[in-house]
């Protein structure tokens, strides 16, 4: 969907502020609260949000209307300010992640779960906002990041659909390599 620009630029000042109460009171008060716990439920959000990251965008946005619609506006005007409003990501996380988590497990991992979750989100999006609009020094984690989302978007084959890490394309086979690497079947005929 085309975002205005506050509407574009919120999520990088709404998710931080959502960080603070996971990671402080909101975990502490009224549930038993450890620390160890709660570090395992982040880390075990954070690589969830990677798995969904890459099904999300390799299942949703490019295969169900009208997700794939808004997808491709993205594909054909990659810095225009297109996303999710902040308010319907907000109310996907606590309706479907931090609810279920918490009746499932307690406030306690619920919090760093969601605050996994929240991260990972985090990052995606900064990470992706500076894939199309930064430039990044070669040989660089974001020169490496520019270049395989680059490859997303202009490969004749469909690939490359994790956009913070290439793992999840690695395990799944879709990871599509430039031209000349030392992987690439161009190379080899």
């Amino acid at each position: 969907m085309l975002l205005s620009k506050i509407g574009y630029y919120a999520d990088f000042v709404v998710y931080p502020l959502l960080l603070v109460p996971l990671g402080s009171e909101l975990a502490r008060q009224g549930a038993p609260y450890d620390f160890a716990a709660w570090t395992g439920a982040c880390l075990a959000g954070m690589l969830g949000f990677s798995l969904l990251e890459y099904a999300l965008h390799r299942f949703l946005l490019h295969h169900v209307p009208p997700f794939r619609g808004m997808h491709e506006l993205h594909h054909a005007h990659p810095t225009a300010l297109v996303g999710t409003p902040t308010i319907a990501s907000v109310a996907l996380i606590a309706v479907g992640i931090f609810a279920p988590a918490w009746y499932l497990a307690g406030l306690n991992i619920a919090c760093g779960f969601t605050f996994g979750i929240i991260l990972g989100y985090l990052c995606y999006g900064l990470v992706h906002h500076a894939v199309h609009r930064r430039s990044a020094p070669k040989g660089s984690y974001m020169h490496r990041v520019k270049r395989r989302h680059a490859q997303h978007h202009h490969a004749r084959q469909a690939g490359n659909f994790g956009v913070t890490t290439d793992c999840w394309d690695r395990v799944f086979g879709t990871a599509v390599l430039p031209a000349g690497s030392p992987a690439h079947p161009a190379r080899n005929s």
